[in-house]
């Protein structure tokens, strides 16, 4: 068994919310090829200043957008790992807390009903899985809504099958529009019920930019998509362009007999993606 403290925690997610001032290298990578191979003036000139305003929020550790977004944290949990002095998610909250307040982020989580702030960005979103071993994995992902309010789930029946599915992905990412903040990455779930497909979405957006499935029938639908996606031309910023999407990243989970679900969840240009093993 192997004891990890409460406070360790808490000063390990306190820092993990520095992503809120960088890009993943992925990302970066992404949006600087996207940059070089823009016919578009007015997307190419998007695409510099996004890549400018990284920069320099990474050098004076300044938030790359205003919208820090609502903290997802997805955590690995090892069945020999013991939490001593307090609550797992007590402890994430307590970082994510911190973090946004020391490093003057923006407190842009409320009460839904009465719309009262918190204050403090909580409480984060945390998704636990328990796995083998004695390791402790947390990884911190800053949602922005102006990407997050695009998310669509659409509840197919199995005959629509995969033309249903590329139909679905297009529909969502067209009536989007330039709303999510583009260029984007386009996370499916494919599968299970209809909180599964949402979340196996979303966890596609942890992935390296660009990184194919190691699954071959969906690097290849997610090749395709990516093809049809950028054919949109909403482009950068809704400039229009070659560039809508940086990448299409899908992930599937058995079903039902007489379901076919399939999440949508987007993510803007401003990829921000932190991890740490304890």
């Amino acid at each position: 068994m192997k004891n990890i403290a409460y406070q360790d925690i808490v000063n390990e997610v306190a820092g993990l919310t520095l992503a809120c001032s960088r890009l993943t290298p992925s990302c970066t990578a992404a949006m600087m090829e996207a940059c070089t191979k823009e016919r578009n003036g007015n997307a190419r000139f998007a695409l510099e200043m996004l890549i400018k305003n990284a920069e320099v929020a990474s050098e004076a550790h300044l938030p790359v957008c205003q919208d820090t977004g609502m903290a997802v944290v997805f955590v690995k949990l090892g069945q020999e790992v013991h939490i001593e002095g307090g609550l797992l998610v007590d402890a994430i909250n307590a970082g994510v807390r911190r973090g946004y307040q020391e490093n003057g982020y923006r407190a842009s989580v409320l009460d839904p009903i009465t719309r009262v702030n918190t204050r403090d960005n909580t409480p984060a979103v945390v998704h636990i899985s328990l796995v083998a071993g004695d390791g402790l994995e947390i990884t911190f992902m800053p949602k922005g809504f102006g990407s997050e309010n695009m998310s669509r789930l659409y509840m197919l029946t199995p005959s629509e099958g995969m033309e249903g599915v590329k139909r679905c992905v297009i529909e969502a990412v067209k009536l989007a529009g330039s709303n999510p903040c583009p260029p984007i990455v386009v996370g499916v779930g494919i599968g299970g019920t209809a909180e599964k497909a949402m979340l196996t979405a979303k966890e596609q957006l942890l992935r390296e930019v660009g990184a194919p499935s190691e699954d071959e029938t969906l690097a290849a639908l997610e090749k395709e998509l990516l093809s049809s996606i950028n054919e949109l031309g909403i482009g950068a910023q809704g400039f229009s362009g070659d560039t809508t999407a940086f990448a299409v990243h899908i992930g599937k989970y058995p079903t039902h007999i007489s379901a076919l679900p399939v999440a949508v969840n987007i993510q803007c240009n401003a990829v921000r993606v932190s991890s740490v093993t304890l």
